[in-house]
């Protein structure tokens, strides 16, 4: 077949290089984010330029301009391999086999951008990712493959991406790439009845509300690191919160947000009914640093409290 791709980053890059390894379809082009001034390109655009495969960099997908060089290249089947522009149905529609796009999350539930954070801020214990074909609505297209992960305890929105749902993934895209090769993808729809729908994940969102339960900041923390990264507040500075792990201290005698001890490697806070042990931080114009060395420059001392 004949493949066009619309993607960006490690994962773009990665089901790219994957398609040219298994060398069964010609990629006839790559639609890749413009290179701001500045910075290093996309690693998608080095790769595809790296591989000599014709690259397309267009301010906005859904230009007519776009639309019109994406037509030229006559793709028979779009892959859209994490894309964050919005892809006109001009384009979707337009090759003769379809376009195929990958999600992290088991479509109909966890709709949105930040579909891999909000299942662990849930508490949810299994995710997966999506193939699926794209239409009008937003994550809503007939599905054509899903594979289940399981959300470990103490898994954070970085180790189920880079360890589960990216590789996998990769490896899904392949495989439906040759189902659609093969005349034997299928197109099932979703059951609306069961779908569920976030927006994007932002800091604001995950404040850590000491007074809560420790289940509730412990998946709070640990689905937003590493981004956008759960945080409180220490003298009024905002401090992000890292590598967070339950801690057998119980919190009895203790305020909400007090700190209850300053250790070797973590500091341990106090909820209302336990205490979670935290890792790294950032304070507010720093770096990501331990939290005990943190500790030490700030002169963190036990029932110090935190989110005032």
């Amino acid at each position: 077949m004949k493949i066009a791709i619309i993607g960006q980053s490690a994962f773009g890059k990665s089901v790219l290089e994957a398609l040219v390894e298994q060398g069964d379809d010609e990629i006839v082009g790559i639609f890749a984010p413009p290179t701001k001034e500045g910075r290093s390109p996309d690693p998608i655009s080095t790769a595809a330029t790296d591989l000599d495969i014709p690259l397309f960099q267009p301010p906005r997908l859904r230009d007519q301009p776009a639309v019109d060089q994406f037509k030229t290249l006559e793709p028979e089947l779009c892959v859209m391999a994490f894309v964050t522009d919005i892809v006109p149905m001009e384009m979707i529609n337009y090759p003769s086999l379809g376009t195929i796009q990958y999600h992290p999350s088991l479509l109909p539930l966890h709709r949105g951008p930040s579909s891999i954070n909000w299942p662990i801020i849930n508490g949810e214990t299994e995710t997966g990712l999506t193939i699926f074909w794209p239409d009008e609505g937003l994550d809503t297209g007939p599905v054509l493959m899903q594979k289940q992960v399981e959300i470990a305890p103490e898994a954070t929105l970085g180790s189920v991406y880079f360890n589960k749902l990216f590789p996998l993934g990769v490896q899904a895209m392949i495989e439906s790439v040759d189902l659609v090769r093969n005349g034997e993808a299928p197109k099932i729809i979703q059951d609306e009845s069961k779908a569920t729908y976030e927006s994007w994940c932002k800091a604001s969102d995950v404040v850590v509300d000491w007074s809560a339960g420790v289940d509730t900041i412990f998946n709070m923390i640990r689905g937003a690191d590493p981004q956008p990264s759960a945080n409180t507040t220490h003298c009024g500075s905002k401090l992000s919160l890292y590598d967070a792990g339950r801690s057998s201290y119980g919190s009895s005698g203790h305020s909400a947000g007090a700190v209850i001890e300053v250790g070797v490697e973590k500091i341990i806070i106090a909820s209302t009914d336990g205490s979670v042990a935290i890792g790294r931080v950032k304070a507010a114009g720093g770096k990501k640093i331990g939290a005990a060395e943190w500790a030490e420059s700030v002169d963190l001392k036990v029932g110090d409290i935190l989110g005032n």
